[in-house]
C-alpha cells in the first residue's frame, strides 16, 4: 500500500482537489435558493468518487486488459437492449431499469470504447488498413446505436476520442484528411437524418436572436451572465442571472455561466488553469508509460476531458451549438462524476506502474 501511495501523481491529485472545491462552491451558488439536498448529494458522490479513484490505483492494469473485451461486449448488449426495453425520459429512450439501478449504457460505452481501442492498438499501428477498419467498426456500431436514442453529445464523445486515439496510434494524415473531406460531403445526409430538435439547436446557434424567448433563450441568458461577470465577478451568491433563475439548467449544463457571473474572468482563469494542469498531467503520464496499452488509455481519457471542456464552455458562450455535455467535475451529476474520477484513478495507476513502485505486468503478458 505504501508503494502505491508513494507513486501517486501529486499535481494530478491537486488538480482534482482544486476542481472539487471549486465545483462544490459553484454548485452551492447555483442551488442556494433551491434544493440544497442536491448539493449534499453531490458532496457524498465526491466522497464515494474519491474512494473509487484511490481504489482504482490498486488494480493492476493487466486486470483491465483482461476485462476490456468482455465489458465492451456487455456494454454493446445493453445498448442493443435500449430500443427494446429502455425507459423514456425527456423524450429520449436512453435508460435501462436493471432493478437495483437505472443506468445509461451509453455512459458505460463512452469509457469502455477507450479501453477496447487502447487494447486493440497495444500491439498494432494505425498505418494498416485492417487495423483502422476494425477500430472504425468498434466505434461506429455503438455510435450508431447511441445516435439512434438520440444522444448526439455522447456520439460526438465516442467519435472524438476514437479519432484522437487513431492519430496517436499512427494514422496517416492523408487518411485523416480524406475522412474529414468525406464527413463534410456527408453533411447534407447527416442534416436529413437529424431530429427536429437537433436541427433547431444548430439554427439557434447560428441565429439565437431570431427567437429570444424560445429556442435562443438559453444561449442569450447564458452569454449575458458570462459577460456581466466582468473581471472579478459580482461576488459569491450575488449573481443576478442565477439568483433570479434566468439561467436554464444552471446546476448542470450551464453551470459555467454561474461561475463566470459570480467569479468573473479571474474565476474562469482559475478553472482553466486547473483543467490545464489536469490534462497536461494525464498526457505527461501517457508519455512515460511503460506500455503502449497504458499510454493509449491515458490519451483516450485526456481526449474525453478536452472534448467535455471545449464543448461545454463553447456552447454556454454561444460559440458552439447546445448539446448535453456536462462541465467535468463542476456540473451536478452523480454517474458522470463517478466515471470521470474512476478514469482519473486509472491514469494514476498508469503513473504508479510507470515509476516502478509496483510490478508493471507478469512476464509474457500480451500487453508487453
Amino acid at each position: 500500500m505504501r508503494a502505491v501511495l508513494r507513486g501517486l501523481d501529486l499535481p494530478l491529485l491537486l488538480a482534482i482537489l482544486g476542481l472539487a472545491a471549486l465545483g462544490m462552491l459553484t454548485l452551492y451558488a447555483a442551488l442556494h435558493q433551491g434544493d440544497l439536498s442536491l448539493w449534499r448529494k453531490q458532496g457524498m458522490v465526491w466522497v464515494v468518487g474519491f474512494a473509487l479513484m484511490l481504489g482504482m490505483c490498486f488494480v493492476p492494469l493487466r486486470v483491465f486488459g483482461l476485462l476490456t473485451w468482455p465489458i465492451y461486449g456487455l456494454a454493446l448488449l445493453l445498448l442493443l437492449a435500449v430500443p427494446l426495453v429502455g425507459e423514456v425520459h425527456m423524450g429520449a429512450r436512453r435508460w435501462l431499469n436493471l432493478g437495483l439501478v437505472v443506468m445509461q449504457p451509453s455512459e458505460l460505452m463512452k469509457w469502455t470504447l477507450v479501453f477496447v481501442l487502447a487494447h486493440w492498438f497495444a500491439s498494432r499501428e494505425a498505418s494498416q488498413w485492417r487495423t483502422v477498419l476494425v477500430a472504425v467498426l468498434l466505434t461506429a456500431l455503438p455510435a450508431a446505436l447511441i445516435a439512434k436514442q438520440p444522444d448526439l453529445g455522447t456520439t460526438l464523445v465516442l467519435i472524438f476520442s476514437a479519432t484522437a486515439m487513431l492519430i496517436a496510434a499512427g494514422l496517416r494524415w492523408r487518411v485523416l484528411a480524406a475522412a474529414l473531406a468525406l464527413a463534410v460531403a456527408l453533411l447534407p445526409v447527416i442534416w436529413h437524418y437529424m431530429h427536429d430538435y437537433q436541427r433547431q439547436r444548430v439554427l439557434t446557434f447560428l441565429h439565437p436572436e431570431a427567437d429570444p424567448l424560445g429556442a435562443g433563450y438559453h444561449v442569450i441568458q447564458s452569454t449575458i451572465a458570462i459577460g456581466s461577470g466582468g473581471l472579478s465577478g459580482k461576488g459569491f451568491l450575488q449573481g443576478t442571472q442565477a439568483r433570479l433563475h434566468f439561467l436554464p439548467e444552471q446546476h448542470t449544463d450551464f453551470i459555467f455561466s454561474v461561475l463566470a457571473e459570480e467569479g468573473g474572468f479571474l474565476a474562469a482563469c482559475l478553472l482553466f488553469a486547473l483543467y490545464t494542469l489536469l490534462v497536461f498531467r494525464v498526457i505527461a503520464i501517457a508519455a512515460r508509460a511503460q506500455n503502449r496499452f497504458a499510454s493509449m488509455l491515458c490519451i483516450g481519457i485526456a481526449s474525453i476531458f478536452i472534448l467535455y471542456i471545449t464543448v461545454n464552455v463553447g456552447m454556454v458562450s454561444g460559440l458552439l451549438p447546445v448539446v448535453g455535455i456536462p462541465l467535468p467535475f463542476i456540473s451536478y451529476g452523480g454517474s458522470a462524476l463517478l466515471t470521470m474520477l474512476a478514469a482519473v484513478g486509472v491514469v494514476l495507476r498508469v503513473g504508479i506502474e510507470a515509476h516502478g513502485h509496483v510490478p508493471w505486468q507478469r512476464p509474457g503478458s500480451p500487453l508487453a
